[in-house]
């Protein structure tokens, strides 16, 4: 299966049930929880900002992030609503030009990409020179990845095509396509069942912690 039908068929679920997938952010504690750790990064994030993958925008809406990509159709209107500008496309082939952006984010997109080297290289593409890529991702050695991978043998619908990483695999890739991590932050240390309060992030990667997030340089 090549990465774009991989993309593509997790993108149809998305769009499909756009507006389940939105509604379920409305006062969800772990959106808040993943919000938080992405407001509480230090690392300077410059405009203009693109997520790839922004869905219907509640994080784009929530970090100041001023465009968005989705190859799902119907999410991006939501996105549209909050103030995104919004295009429909893949992470293989960014609408932007060469050395664009200043910051990049990729945060629930990595684990749908069966090959991430081309989207990333993508990324490094449209960034400017010391520009910043943000990625969040769901930890494959944590309570929250065993989960999403036993949601994903159960067919749930919006887990179905994802694989979940750890953060030693994604540095590797990030280090591939000329990235260098320069911050690691970790929250979500509540177990899915124990999921009762809010929680803010902590430097570094912390063991067992069910949601990181590296912010990699673009270099000079």
């Amino acid at each position: 299966m090549g990465k774009k039908t991989l993309w593509h068929q997790a993108a149809q679920v998305f769009d499909e049930r756009a507006e389940e997938y939105d509604a379920w952010f409305e006062g969800s504690l772990l959106f808040a929880i993943e919000r938080a750790a992405l407001k509480e990064l230090t690392t300077p994030l410059a405009s203009p900002k693109l997520e790839v993958g922004v869905g219907p925008g509640r994080f784009a809406e929530a970090l100041g992030v001023e465009f968005g990509i989705d190859p799902a159709l119907a999410p991006l209107a939501f996105a549209k609503k909050r103030g995104v500008l919004v295009s429909q496309a893949v992470g293989e082939a960014l609408p932007y030009a060469e050395e664009s952006l200043r910051t990049v984010l990729l945060l629930f997109t990595f684990c749908f990409l069966a090959d991430p080297c081309p989207v990333l290289r993508e990324c490094r593409r449209v960034l400017k020179p010391g520009g910043h890529l943000v990625l969040g991702l769901i930890v494959a050695d944590s309570p929250w990845g065993r989960m999403l991978r036993q949601k994903k043998q159960e067919g749930h619908p919006f887990y179905q095509h994802a694989t979940v990483y750890d953060p030693s695999e994604a540095e590797g890739c990030l280090a591939e396509c000329g990235f260098v991590v320069e911050e690691r932050r970790s929250t979500l240390r509540q177990a899915p069942e124990a999921l009762r309060e809010m929680e803010h992030s902590q430097p570094g990667l912390v063991s067992q912690a069910g949601f990181a997030v590296l912010v990699a340089g673009a270099g000079p």
